[in-house]
C-alpha cells in the first residue's frame, strides 16, 4: 500500500512515497530505499512494496527535489542519449552525498510520522548504493543495516567517498557488487574491505558473477531476473537478522 508525502528538509520540500504492507499488518521497522540516477518510479516503488510485504514501512524519497521538475526518465536509454544524460549528471552533481546526508535527518522524522519508532534499514542502487551507507554512518543510532547493490563510487579519492565514513559505522552492511562495473572497479572494492575491517564494521562484499549494472531493478536493460531475486533474498535476511 502506497501514498504520497511531502518532506519538510533545511532545503525545500522533498516528495516520498510510503509503502506499507499490503496486508495491513502494522510494523515499527522500517526500511529507507535511496533511489539510483533514474528517479522515482514505478519500478522503485514495486521494489519498495517486495520489502514493505516482508514486515517494514518502506520510505522513498526524490533525493533529486532542489533541481526541481526533471524527467520522467527511461531508464533503458537515458544514459545512452546526449541530452538525458547531462541532464542526469547535472542532477547528480548537484546532489553530493553530504547533502543527502543532511536529508536524513528529515527522512527518519517521516517514518517517525508514520508510526515506524523502531529500527531502520537503508539500501540504495546505483548512487544510492553510497548514500545508503552514508546514512548509516550519520545515525547510527537508528539506522542498523545498510545495503548497496551496483553502487558506484564506494571507495574513490573524493572527500565524500562513503570508504571514508568506516570508523563511524554501526550498522551491518551489505555490498552486492555487479561482476563487471566500471562504476566500482576491483581496485575500490579492494579499498573498500580494507576500509571495512580497519574500521571494524560487520560487513560482506558478495560479487555478482555474470551480473551488469543495474541488474536488480525491473526497468533497466540489463535486469537479470535470477540476479534480481537473489539479490532481495540476501536484502531481506540481512533486514530480517538486525533491525
Amino acid at each position: 500500500m502506497k501514498h504520497d508525502i511531502a518532506i519538510k528538509t533545511k532545503d525545500g520540500t522533498a516528495k516520498a512515497a510510503v509503502i506499507k504492507p499490503a496486508d495491513g499488518a502494522a510494523t515499527d521497522k522500517s526500511v529507507i530505499l535511496y533511489m539510483d540516477a533514474f528517479g522515482p518510479r514505478e519500478a522503485l516503488y514495486w521494489m519498495g512494496q517486495r520489502i514493505a510485504d516482508a514486515g517494514y514501512t518502506v520510505l522513498v524519497p526524490d533525493l533529486f527535489y532542489r533541481s526541481g521538475t526533471y524527467g520522467p526518465f527511461d531508464a533503458k536509454t537515458a544514459f545512452s542519449e546526449e541530452a538525458t544524460r547531462a541532464q542526469l549528471m547535472g542532477l547528480m552533481r548537484a546532489t553530493p552525498q553530504p547533502l543527502t546526508a543532511e536529508d536524513g535527518e528529515a527522512f527518519i522524522e517521516a517514518l517517525t510520522s508514520e508510526g515506524a519508532t523502531g529500527a531502520i534499514g537503508a539500501v540504495g542502487y546505483c548512487m544510492g548504493g553510497g548514500r545508503a551507507i552514508t546514512a548509516a554512518a550519520y545515525y547510527p543510532e537508528r539506522i542498523k543495516a545498510a545495503a548497496s547493490f551496483h553502487g558506484g563510487n564506494l571507495a574513490s579519492d573524493a572527500e565524500d567517498s562513503p570508504h571514508r565514513l568506516a570508523d563511524r559505522l554501526k550498522a551491518r552492511v551489505y555490498v552486492g557488487v555487479a561482476g563487471i562495473d566500471n562504476s566500482f572497479p576491483p581496485e575500490q572494492s579492494a579499498r573498500l574491505a580494507e576500509a571495512f575491517r580497519t574500521g571494524g564494521v560487520d560487513h560482506i562484499v558478495e560479487n555478482y558473477v555474470g551480473m551488469a549494472h543495474g541488474w536488480t531493478v525491473p526497468d533497466h536493460s540489463i535486469y537479470d531476473k535470477d540476479g534480481s531475486e537473489r539479490h532481495f533474498k540476501r536484502l531481506l535476511t540481512l533486514f530480517e537478522e538486525t533491525l
